[in-house]
C-alpha cells in the first residue's frame, strides 16, 4: 500500500513541476497585451481570453500538487492538539465523509459539463472563437489527480492508525 501512496505522490508532484512554468507563459501573455494596449492603443484579440482560459488550467491542475504538500487550509489548530492516532482517525473520516463524495461530484458533473462543451463544439465569445472544451476537460483531470492525491493521504492515515495500534 506504500507503494502506491508514493506513486501517486510521484505523479501529482512530476505533474505539479510540469504545469508550474504555464505561470510564466500567462504572465508573458499579460505583459504582451498590456504592451500592445500602449504601444498600439489596443489589446490584442485573443489574449485575454488565453490568459483566463490558461490560468484556470493552471489553478486547476495545481490542487492535486497542493493537497500533496498540505498547500490548502487545514484545520490544524484542533488537529495539533490530538494524538497521532485521533488525528490519523480525524484524517481518515474528513476525507472519507467529506473530500471524497464531493471529489465524486466534481467529477461527475464536471464530465457532464465537458461532454455538453466538447458536443456543442463550444467556443469563447470574444473577435477570435477559442473551443473551451478543452479547458473544460481540465476539471476531469484536475479531479481525478486529487482524488488519487486523496486516496494516498487516506492510505498514510490507515497505516498510522495500523501503527498505533501495533
Amino acid at each position: 500500500m506504500n507503494a502506491i501512496a508514493k506513486a501517486i505522490d510521484a505523479l501529482n508532484e512530476g505533474f505539479g513541476r510540469l504545469i508550474a512554468p504555464l505561470l510564466a507563459v500567462i504572465t508573458i501573455i499579460v505583459i504582451y497585451d498590456i504592451s500592445m494596449r500602449f504601444l498600439v492603443g489596443r489589446p490584442s484579440d485573443w489574449a485575454f481570453d488565453v490568459t483566463k482560459m490558461l490560468f484556470g488550467a493552471h489553478f486547476m491542475l495545481m490542487a492535486a500538487f497542493a493537497l500533496r504538500h498540505h498547500a490548502h487550509v487545514e484545520v490544524d489548530v484542533v488537529k495539533r492538539l490530538l494524538s497521532r492516532r485521533k488525528q490519523a482517525a480525524l484524517e481518515l473520516l474528513g476525507y472519507l465523509i467529506f473530500f471524497v463524495p464531493f471529489i465524486w461530484l466534481l467529477i461527475t458533473y464536471g464530465w457532464a459539463f465537458f461532454e455538453r462543451s466538447f458536443s456543442r463544439g463550444e467556443t469563447t465569445y470574444g473577435m477570435v472563437s477559442l473551443p473551451v472544451y478543452p479547458i473544460k476537460g481540465v476539471i476531469m483531470v484536475a479531479a481525478v489527480l486529487i482524488l488519487l492525491q486523496a486516496v494516498a493521504i487516506v492510505i498514510r492515515a490507515t497505516q498510522q492508525l495500523r501503527e498505533e495500534t501495533a
